[in-house]
């Protein structure tokens, strides 16, 4: 065993190659028994997989569901951790961002998932409104399900797909926004360039990347020219370590606002 995930009432163990099943039997029913608020045991079978960044998980003991329960900074959240990528380990960054959204803002979050970005957001700040695109089916269905449990849905709003093509739309009505969110899955492509065109002048975006440690200066480089592409002139805030995704890489946030 390498290590584990608690979302909310399954637990996700990452097991060594070499182990064998009595002894992933084993470290599941001490889990379960140590701690009251598991009832199933997973094992992470596969890496993160397709551009909605899914894996699957294997069922080891417990309850026989793959669907969670989970809460975070207040909210509460329902999913099925095999067809929705979530990641608990981001939720203080969903906090901070919701801490430095501003009275009266609107805010847009790009691959927003089950809504956590969104939904903390719209709870914890002033907001007047949060908008939530996300591409996958699943996700969305839920993301509306969360939205409603958490009684938001005056303040929320979910759209469900692709973002290249969801954005233009938006931006062909003049629509602007004062915060844009991008905790965008670990792919090629950047989309920045379909963000800026949304982005208010003065408005603030959290564009995050994932990159190798040595190599933080080719995520400024990035934004950089992308910001001279969309001819919009930026002041880059602050980046800073969101988390690590395997060896000597991590997950990095920068901060920048766009005039």
């Amino acid at each position: 065993m390498t290590g584990y995930d608690i979302v909310g009432n399954i637990a996700i163990v990452k097991f060594s190659r070499d182990a064998k099943k009595s002894e992933k039997v084993k470290f599941a029913s001490k889990l379960l028994k140590d701690n009251k608020q598991i009832r199933t045991v997973l094992e992470k079978a596969g890496k993160f997989s397709g551009r909605l960044r899914t894996q699957k998980g294997k069922y080891i003991l417990g309850e026989k569901t793959k669907e969670v329960l989970y809460k975070e900074n207040g909210c509460e959240f329902r999913f099925n951790v095999d067809t929705c990528y979530f990641s608990p380990r981001l939720a203080t960054e969903r906090k901070e961002i919701a801490s430095m959204t501003r009275k009266g803002e609107k805010v847009l979050v790009l691959f927003g998932g089950v809504g956590p970005f969104a939904i903390v957001i719209a709870k914890l700040s002033n907001a007047s409104k949060v908008v939530s695109v996300e591409l996958g089916r699943e996700c969305s269905k839920y993301a509306v399900e969360n939205v409603k449990r958490n009684k938001l849905v005056d303040k929320v709003e979910v759209i469900q797909g692709d973002v290249r093509r969801i954005c233009p739309l938006m931006k062909r009505k003049g629509e602007k926004f004062d915060r844009i969110v991008m905790a965008r899955p670990n792919l090629k492509d950047d989309f920045l360039d379909v963000a800026f065109p949304l982005v208010k002048k003065g408005g603030i975006i959290h564009y995050y990347g994932f990159y190798d440690g040595d190599k933080l200066s080719d995520l400024k480089e990035l934004v950089l020219i992308r910001a001279e592409e969309a001819k919009r002139k930026i002041k880059i805030i602050g980046i800073k370590k969101a988390g690590d995704i395997g060896v000597k890489k991590f997950r990095y946030r920068v901060d920048f606002k766009v005039n």
